[in-house]
């Protein structure tokens, strides 16, 4: 979800207790129909970070770097890129799997296509985003299909160590910002600009954040600057760590339903902004290099052009799953129908990339040199 690879500023951070994470996450995979990410192929059993959906095509809620209001707008992504030939033995993949359910999207209609295409026999590890990286070198890790930014992971692993090497365009543009539920917004308007968000920090105090407002974040291995930002911009206001992508989405549904105050990291392509328009918070505009001291940014975070990293071994190895994993490219609408096959309609992955393979066979084809 864009960013991630957390950079802290330093700030002293909470993190909610790793009790109320998991019951988030049980709740909600509960409520989907237990929808499941492979560990170790097609039949494995990590719990996708999912929640009820809305519909796919209106998914796409785009948060751009200067938040006009609802977040709901039309970033959709491009399908860009340069195909390559679809030639060799397949053999194993290892695919990362990171824990939020675009990227369980991603790599459902990947393996799908991998194993029944190609016959590819596709090993799915469940991994944190920082960990999936250090495979590469081993052979632990083939592929990250989804990678928000990184750019310490890039430096390290690509330009230094040489492990990995950038896989291309997902075709995904990813926006990741701050953002209140409709009910407030609407009720004090301007709340959506940061200056005044001191103004009703009090409103925002929770338990967790002490005498300071709450910003609530994700896992605090997502792609994060709010810990500087709340210090540079001299917000009185404390990051507090719900632990998870369904953590986060549980706690906004919570407060547009029971119209309680809540502000949080969010990003798009993600189907919820269309279950709740969220409405984001301007911050001051990013320009290029605002972020470049991590311990300095005040800023807002930029568009992020999602991208696939390999292992630079898989990359060059003449393989016809990595020719694949190059060649895969789409937009953030059809992430964003896949996800909500799983979420709201209860579809395990497998079954969800099936359809969509099956309803779009042009785009397959063509990542299949076809």
């Amino acid at each position: 979800m864009s960013l991630r690879s957390t950079r802290r500023s330093g700030r002293t951070a909470t993190r909610l207790s790793a009790g109320v994470a998991t019951a988030t996450l049980l709740l909600t995979a509960a409520a989907c129909g237990g929808a499941t990410v492979n560990d170790t192929g097609a039949g494995a059993t990590t719990p996708a970070a999912t929640s009820p959906a809305a519909t796919g095509a209106s998914a796409s809620g785009s948060a751009t770097g200067t938040a006009t209001g609802s977040a709901t707008g039309s970033a959709t992504g491009s399908a860009t890129g340069s195909m390559v030939p679809v030639t060799g033995e397949c053999g194993t993949v290892n695919l990362a799997m990171n824990d939020w359910v675009g990227y369980t999207a991603d790599a459902a209609v990947y393996t799908y296509v991998a194993e029944k295409e190609l016959g590819c026999k596709v090993e799915q590890k469940s991994l944190k985003e920082e960990i999936a990286w250090q495979g590469f070198g081993s052979g632990q890790v083939d592929a990250v299909i989804e990678n928000w930014g990184h750019a310490d992971l890039v430096e390290k692993y690509i330009d230094q160590q040489q492990t990995a090497v950038d896989g291309g365009p997902t075709g995904n543009i990813g926006y990741i910002g701050w953002y209140v539920p409709p009910w407030l917004a609407k009720e004090h308007p301007d709340i959506l600009q940061w200056e005044n968000l001191n103004k009703y920090a009090e409103n925002f105090k929770t338990s967790e954040s002490g005498d300071k407002g709450q910003l609530l974040d994700g896992d605090p291995t997502f792609v994060t600057n709010d810990e500087a930002l709340v210090q540079n911009l001299d917000l009185n206001f404390e990051v507090v760590y719900a632990g998870s992508e369904a953590a986060l989405i549980k706690a906004f549904q919570d407060a547009e339903t029971n119209k309680k105050w809540v502000l949080g990291y969010f990003y798009s392509p993600q189907w919820f902004l269309s279950e709740v328009p969220l409405e984001k918070v301007a911050l001051p505009p990013y320009t290029e290099g605002c972020d470049a001291d991590a311990e300095k940014v005040a800023c807002d975070y930029p568009e992020y052009k999602l991208n696939k990293i390999m292992s630079k071994t898989f990359a060059e190895g003449g393989s016809s799953g990595a020719a694949l994993m190059k060649n895969f490219n789409w937009t953030n609408d059809d992430q964003n129908l896949v996800a909500k096959y799983i979420t709201a309609d209860g579809m395990t992955p497998e079954a969800a990339a099936e359809k969509w393979v099956t309803d779009n066979p042009d785009k397959v084809n063509a990542w299949l040199g076809k």
